[in-house]
């Protein structure tokens, strides 16, 4: 099968916001592929520059003028080296020049491409006979921070992790109901809730933070029980955006409170306890590898992520593993611009013990890619949403893989749980 790359057209295409973004496809001799770009709300200061100055368009235009002409001809097999090209065409350390979501979009597309060619799907090109185990789907059912409107909570995500399931469409299953559920408990909590959701659709409600954690544990219980599993959850804390830098404090405006760092640790321990959470993510603010080091150390039976910490780049991964930071890392592939990269994220993350989970962004399109790559790189746990369209793309796909795989399929471990 030939998988010569004969060439690359990009579009314009919208997200799940509404914003405008890129879809590019790659058309080999024997194969086809096409991936769009996601974009984040909130974003770590080190992830990659999405687009060249002038946007979506003037990336378009790159794709045209400078990247099409030198991948065509090339072998969409080797993925490396198409990455590495991509690389080598922008020139700078950050996609400044062809924009981050161009390098993803092409990088993503080459490989279903490369995959489609050998009459092969993602996951199976990409991670060989032994990619058999399906992710525990991390759900975001209520939503704060940047992601909300009004007197919503301070914490950002407030994720249903079903951990006890033993299939993925048992854990699907368990976390829409449970999105169902908290439903039923705002309507009673908040007079004003009409149902609003947020671009992830997760519920927005005017409550604080505390009747958030309490609606979740209540909700995750009663599903827990209902199915016969358990249902643990977790937060997205998101520090960075309550972080004030001039007063080294995290800002916490629906509670009417600052907590300096020492504050912050031992209000999450006292969550942890609490809510018997079994996720944090984004604790402390991005720089503060410290702080996540200490959380780590006296945190128990809980995964406490990096997202704004690491932006899936192997440099900061490295530097979180020198001193403890965290024990688990959010991939986005979009954070850092191909799939080489992220996969060398992934490996040295899997090396030294760290939890992988492959994440969607808030303003997503239907792309199905990442519920691959979570099988393909064997990561167990993907955060996707519970509803909304773009969400539920990623989740049926992971459906029909577990489908496909029948009696070989079976879920992922979590070793901290």
């Amino acid at each position: 099968m030939s998988s010569i790359i004969e060439d690359i057209i990009a579009r314009k295409v919208f997200n799940s916001r509404g914003e405008e973004t890129i879809e590019v496809d790659v058309i080999t001799a024997n194969g086809f592929g096409r991936a769009s770009a996601p974009a984040g709300k909130s974003r770590g200061k080190t992830e990659v520059v999405y687009y060249p100055q002038g946007g979506v368009d003037q990336a378009i235009k790159k794709v045209d003028d400078l990247i099409a002409p030198e991948l065509a001809g090339l072998n969409s097999d080797f993925q490396e080296e198409i990455d590495s090209t991509l690389h080598e065409i922008d020139g700078t350390n950050n996609f400044k020049l062809i924009g981050g979501n161009t390098a993803f979009a092409i990088s993503l597309a080459n490989a279903e491409a490369a995959a489609n060619s050998h009459n092969l799907l993602l996951f199976q090109f990409l991670g060989g006979n032994n990619a058999t185990t399906l992710p525990y789907p991390l759900g975001n059912c209520i939503s704060g921070g940047k992601h909300a409107r009004g007197k919503a909570p301070d914490i950002q995500e407030f994720l249903a992790l079903p951990h006890g399931a033993e299939t993925f469409l048992e854990a699907a299953t368990a976390n829409a109901q449970i999105h169902s559920k908290i439903a039923e408990t705002l309507k009673k909590k908040d007079k004003l809730f009409n149902g609003g959701k947020s671009s992830e659709g997760a519920w927005i409600a005017s409550i604080d933070n505390e009747t958030a954690l309490e609606t979740m544990a209540k909700a995750c219980e009663e599903v827990g029980n209902e199915l016969d599993f358990e249902c643990g959850f977790g937060v997205d804390v998101a520090a960075s955006s309550l972080w004030m830098e001039k007063e080294e404090k995290y800002s916490y405006e629906s509670e009417g409170k600052k907590r300096d760092a020492d504050e912050q640790l031992e209000y999450l321990l006292d969550l942890i306890e609490k809510y018997h959470l079994a996720y944090i993510e984004d604790p402390f603010h991005e720089e503060d590898f410290d702080g996540f080091a200490a959380l780590t150390k006296k945190a128990r039976k809980c995964l406490i992520c990096g997202d704004d910490l690491f932006t899936t780049n192997n440099e900061r991964l490295n530097q979180g593993i020198k001193i403890g930071a965290a024990n688990s890392i959010i991939i986005k592939v979009n954070q850092i611009g191909t799939l080489t990269d992220a996969a060398e994220t992934i490996e040295t993350a899997q090396r030294n013990g760290y939890t992988c989970i492959v994440s969607h962004r808030s303003g997503d399109t239907c792309d199905w890619h990442i519920a691959h790559l979570t099988v393909a790189y064997r990561c167990p746990m993907i955060k996707t949403g519970v509803v909304e369209g773009a969400r539920v793309a990623k989740l049926n796909e992971l459906i029909r893989i577990e489908h496909f795989l029948g009696n070989r399929a079976k879920m992922a471990e979590l070793k901290i749980l």
